[in-house]
């Protein structure tokens, strides 16, 4: 209905692909986001092209248009603050009274995937099937198989390696996995993780919509950023084979940048 009254009660055949360029201005013009009018391109896309393979069009004037340029979506970032009370909050419910052994152990597995997945920022896929071995090596660092089969190398810090040590402990039937679970890989399941991250999320009083394990890498990455790290660095720590995709970081760096130019350039005060 929009596309046809900007049409303003021209025939349909009769419409040009510049026609189809000055209704995508000027739903831009009226402030539509870039997403919305693609899907609105998408629907008379689909209708000229309705209008010409049932003849009642000589020709498909979309053809030749390119949609609106979506521009990739930033990252959901959470701050320190809250995530030093994710932890402390996965912490105390390790050491709750009443708690059954069965509950305590689920608790001291969910501490350790919390630390670990912060202090790592491995994909929640490749923190979940870690062998059981990652947590025995005395070396101090992961070798982690991550997309495409590439290979890379992720530092342990004290944290990660004393949160693997202590889940380890409460082992009772030791298996391949380093966090086994009664699923069809032997592992924890992706889901379950997500389901009891939310649940920690809401006794620590943050909202859940914004809590996942990938906002945890996530936040993982935005803080080294924030404290200086280099995108290179960061880049290969999460496993990115083009820095491009590292690249939706760099909006945590814009106040850094604004405070290093004020308070390092010449002329700043000037």
């Amino acid at each position: 209905d929009d596309y046809l009254e900007f049409l303003g009660g021209r025939a349909l055949e009769a419409a040009t692909a510049d026609d189809i360029r000055g209704w995508l201005a000027d739903l831009s013009a009226r402030g539509l986001k870039a997403s919305s009018a693609a899907r609105r391109l998408s629907a008379v896309r689909q209708f000229h092209r309705f209008l010409y393979t049932e003849g009642f069009a000589p020709s498909d004037p979309t053809a030749a248009i390119q949609g609106p340029r979506l521009g990739r979506p930033l990252p959901k970032v959470i701050s320190v603050a809250d995530v030093e009370r994710l932890i402390a909050t996965a912490r105390e419910a390790c050491i709750r009274e009443g708690l059954t052994p069965a509950a305590r152990l689920r608790a001291l597995r969910m501490r350790c995937l919390i630390e670990m997945l912060y202090a790592t920022g491995l994909r929640v896929s490749e923190l979940i099937a870690l062998p059981l071995s990652a947590a025995t090596t005395r070396e101090r660092f992961l070798v982690v198989r991550g997309k495409g089969g590439r290979e890379r190398l992720v530092p342990l810090t004290e944290v990660a390696r004393s949160a693997m040590a202590t889940h380890l402990a409460t082992l009772t039937t030791p298996g391949p996995w380093l966090f086994p679970a009664d699923s069809e890989t032997g592992h924890l399941t992706r889901q379950a993780f997500a389901r009891d991250l939310k649940a920690v999320a809401a006794a620590a009083g943050l909202r859940t919509d914004k809590i996942s394990p990938h906002v945890l890498r996530h936040a993982f990455a935005s803080h080294l950023l924030q404290n200086g790290a280099d995108l290179r660095v960061v880049q290969e720590l999460l496993g990115h084979a083009d820095i491009s995709t590292t690249q939706i970081y760099t909006h945590v760096l814009d106040e850094r940048l604004k405070q290093m130019v004020r308070d390092l350039h010449p002329l700043a005060s000037a």
